[in-house]
């Protein structure tokens, strides 16, 4: 899979003059962790993320204490701007979702901007990946046979999904077509692997 298959295009997103009130509300409208800010013409210059948001914006309550303690610091920011992250990591639409799904990891982010050159384009989180490893496999098998038909024929394949693991039967004998075949399928949302064999061999499977 590529980012590209699996991104939300349009994308939310912020300018570097929206008010943080505003930002807040989207966030807690849409369910989101951060929001892209774009410039006018919408190239990726920050993120802002809930952490940004919530920063130095909660002043104590002073009922809570029977005597006076020290109070914590609160920000006088009012814009996107003033408290976005500038150094943000982008991919492009080519990207393979498995380096992409590393990168997510190693550096404990929830999304990825998506970008063609500065242009932002669309964004992949962590829930786009978990909801493509839950796709059933009787919708990953109709993907799978759709793609195969279209390279090798119709009844050519033989197609099983089980927990995201394909197994191709091939009525041919031919190996350069079975790794066309795995390729092809290992290309579809919710395949973890997929095998091909010769179908008469199924038998000693």
């Amino acid at each position: 899979m590529r980012a590209r298959d699996i991104m939300t295009a349009p994308v939310v997103s912020v300018r570097p003059g929206t008010p943080v009130k505003e930002a807040a509300a989207l966030l807690a409208t849409n369910g989101f962790t951060a929001l892209p800010v774009v410039s006018d013409d919408d190239r990726l210059v920050g993120i802002v993320t809930e952490a940004d948001l919530m920063r130095d914006r909660v002043p104590r309550d002073p009922r809570a204490y029977c005597h006076p303690l020290e109070q914590l610091p609160t920000t006088t920011t009012t814009t996107v701007g003033e408290v976005m992250t500038t150094a943000v990591t982008a991919m492009s639409p080519g990207t393979d979702v498995a380096v992409l799904t590393k990168a997510l990891l190693d550096a404990h982010q929830r999304s990825m901007p998506i970008v063609d050159g500065s242009r932002l384009v669309g964004i992949v989180t962590r829930r786009d990946i978990v909801r493509v490893i839950a796709r059933d496999d009787r919708t990953i098998a109709d993907d799978v046979r759709h793609r195969l038909e279209i390279y090798g024929g119709d009844r050519r394949w033989r197609v099983e999904v089980h927990d995201g693991m394909v197994d191709i039967g091939d009525e041919f004998d031919d190996s350069t077509d079975r790794h066309v075949a795995t390729v092809l399928a290992e290309s579809v949302p919710g395949v973890v692997r997929a095998t091909a064999f010769a179908a008469r061999d199924e038998d000693e499977r």
